[in-house]
């Protein structure tokens, strides 16, 4: 016999749940998840296999050999459209720009100042009787003083007129001649007779330079001047302290035409021997240049026209 029973009506007469050949959407849902569950180890990695590789479709991940070509094709012409025009902005920047003279100068005025032996926080401290806590301050220092050395400076640059510019004429690109500044000039801050600088007998010296400024007349026509004195505390503690070879820069070293026409030019230097430093306590120094067109006092900049240091002789 057979069975016709209808599957049962809401209230409303509507089935209660889809008849055969309906919309059974929902269910077809649910065997397609009971059917993903049921997916074994080794069919996860059959199906990762077919997608890295389909040899029935001939695809390497999911694309043909048609497919990959012009998508290559398309970052090719992408990238090298970005390529070119990044070459393109760094080439109208190089046309604007001089090896030889800087465009933008207006910043760079008045000079700032630094010392040697560098140390980063310009903190020196050591004992002259034991070695080992200077000799990285003489070897900063002898290093620093090779290009120095008098038969380099012979060799290389000329002698000049003391007092006065050394003007040359010339285009930009046209090498210029260097001023001589043999170390020898330093005397007893030079390392030839006593190569500790000062430091074994805790008498140290300390080199000062002016940072170089492209066609700078320093002074405007007066030697600028290099004094020496206690930032915080007792003028006695620091003593008298005597300038090598003198206490200016001397103005036959100026202007500096920049690096690639002033191929041997080497900085004047000042050397501060400190003599009478009092041992066993720790003094704040500061040395500052004085002259036309100088800044020496600015609060927020302490290298621009003057140096300030500490000194700690055990």
């Amino acid at each position: 016999m057979e069975n016709n029973s209808a599957p049962p009506l809401d209230q409303r007469g509507n089935y209660l749940y889809p008849l055969d050949g309906q919309d059974g959407s929902h269910s077809h849902s649910n065997m397609r998840l009971d059917m993903e569950q049921k997916k074994t180890w080794g069919e996860w990695i059959q199906d990762v296999k077919m997608y890295l590789w389909n040899p029935e479709k001939k695809e390497v991940l999911g694309r043909d050999k048609k497919s990959w070509a012009q998508i290559i094709l398309f970052y090719l012409i992408l990238y090298g459209f970005l390529a070119g025009m990044f070459a393109l902005c760094i080439y109208g920047l190089l046309l604007t720009i001089s090896p030889y003279v800087p465009t933008c100068r207006d910043r760079v005025f008045p000079p700032g100042v630094t010392i040697r032996p560098y140390t980063r926080e310009f903190h020196y401290k050591f004992n002259s009787a034991i070695k080992d806590t200077w000799l990285p301050y003489t070897e900063n220092l002898r290093k620093f003083l090779e290009a120095y050395d008098d038969e380099k400076q012979i060799a290389t640059n000329v002698k000049c007129t003391p007092g006065q510019y050394f003007i040359q004429e010339g285009e930009l690109h046209e090498e210029r001649k260097a001023c001589q500044f043999p170390r020898s000039l330093l005397k007893n801050c030079s390392g030839i007779e006593d190569p500790s600088f000062g430091f074994s007998h805790g008498k140290p010296c300390i080199l000062l330079k002016m940072n170089r400024i492209l066609g700078f007349e320093a002074g405007s026509g007066t030697p600028i001047t290099v004094s020496c004195g206690i930032y915080n505390g007792n003028d006695t503690d620091l003593g008298a302290v005597t300038f090598y070879p003198h206490n200016y820069f001397d103005l036959m070293y100026f202007p500096y035409y920049g690096k690639l026409p002033h191929v041997n030019y080497t900085s004047p230097l000042v050397a501060m021997h400190l003599t009478e430093v009092t041992p066993n306590h720790e003094i704040t120094i500061q040395c500052k240049l004085n002259g036309r067109d100088i800044i020496n006092d600015r609060k927020t900049d302490h290298f621009l026209g003057r140096v300030i240091f500490t000194m700690n002789i055990g």
